[in-house]
């Protein structure tokens, strides 16, 4: 029998997060729906040999990736109880993992370049793809990924990119590209915010000069910081998450941020817009990883497997609001959402975009650059 007292979703951070989406209303929740069609995990073998009996699932997870009626779902099926604890940056996460401080989670959603960085550490379990159904029905893009080739450690969850959100009664014409903020910087002044994110807020000025997200030339990286402490005076802040009230409020005009925020944010106001900046952008990715440190393997394929089931994939989307990897719950998705741009940019749009990358020896100098843009 399933455990009763379901879901167990600790929220051990109240730091912004990239996708801090909580459905905690009333009407939120009456609507949570997860079809049982289409369950497979009885189509693959069983795992191997456990490390742990327990009927227990500790998943390390970004805010607003899980939610009560995915938890019950699969402890229906499975009886299987998920513990759910969030982070709120990938370094954040890699930092306690290396503590120690993560022995007990057989699930961790780390981003793709964090799937490279983790797998290069020696901490991440090679997937066994014979205890895997539905990697066939990804998008071929997520089917062996640059960060990933071949999926050898990692399952794409989800996906989107980064721009910038604007309220159209406040700005004249459109925004097309990042230098929008620095041609208008004193009309912007104190009514604009970049995220709280080194790699992401780097790369705005790195793209916009026109080199890539991931350079290691340290004079490209000089540059970068110059344009944006010009910038800076003129920020109300570096924020990930409180830009929502506040655009929501005409309190800003112009906010950087992901594009499943933004997707989320919109329909609250209609004279919000939301674009991917021309010259370039990050185009990210979160995963799903077994440590080498789980406890409870079995239970992670079987976490992994209901997350590529199509019809489960798709009530996700649909809920929490970001894009899928799967071409099976992608066809699964109402028209409205499948030709929803800002969830699924058009192919000439993500051709601008870049995956993050890590760099090595050159983390120092970013990070240095990071420290003294923002503390000064």
């Amino acid at each position: 029998m399933p455990p009763t007292n379901l879901p167990t979703y600790r929220l051990n951070s109240t730091s912004s997060t990239r996708r801090k989406f909580l459905q905690t209303s009333a009407a939120a929740l009456s609507g949570l729906t997860l079809s049982s069609c289409g369950w497979r995990l009885a189509d693959v073998q069983s795992a191997p040999i456990v490390k742990s009996a327990s009927n227990k699932l500790y998943i390390y997870t970004w805010s607003g990736y899980t939610d009560e009626a995915l938890i019950n779902r699969f402890a229906e099926k499975t009886g299987i109880q998920v513990i759910a604890d969030v982070f709120d940056s990938n370094e954040g996460m890699l930092a306690r993992i290396q503590a120690g401080g993560g022995g007990a989670y057989s699930i961790i959603y780390p981003s793709d370049y964090m799937v490279l960085q983790m797998s290069k550490l020696g901490l991440l379990t090679e997937l066994d793809h014979s205890l895997l159904a539905g990697l066939d029905r990804l998008i071929k893009k997520f089917q062996s990924p640059v960060y990933d080739p071949g999926n050898r450690y990692s399952v794409p969850f989800a996906w989107g990119t980064t721009g910038l959100i604007y309220n159209t009664e406040q700005i004249n014409g459109k925004i097309e590209d990042w230098d929008y903020l620095w041609n208008n910087q004193k009309k912007l002044s104190k009514r604009m915010t970049l995220l709280n994110d080194l790699r992401e807020v780097m790369g705005v000025s790195l793209r916009m000069l026109g080199y890539s997200l991931n350079t290691t030339n340290a004079d490209e990286i000089k540059k970068a910081y110059e344009k944006l402490a010009q910038l800076k005076p003129d920020l109300a802040s570096f924020n990930t998450d409180a830009w929502r009230p506040q655009i929501l409020a005409g309190d800003l005009k112009v906010a950087m941020c992901f594009s499943s925020d933004a997707n989320e944010v919109i329909p609250e106001n209609n004279k919000l817009q939301y674009v991917v900046p021309k010259s370039g952008s990050s185009l990210w990715t979160d995963t799903l990883v077994i440590p080498k440190s789980a406890p409870n393997p079995e239970a992670a394929y079987k976490w992994i497997n209901f997350m590529l089931q199509g019809d489960i994939a798709a009530s996700i989307i649909e809920r929490l609001s970001f894009a899928t990897p799967s071409q099976e719950a992608f066809e699964l998705l109402p028209p409205e959402v499948r030709e929803n741009e800002i969830l699924f940019p058009s192919e000439e749009t993500l051709k601008t975009c870049e995956s993050i990358a890590p760099v090595g020896k050159f983390t120092a100098i970013y990070d240095r650059y990071w420290t003294k843009l923002t503390s000064e």
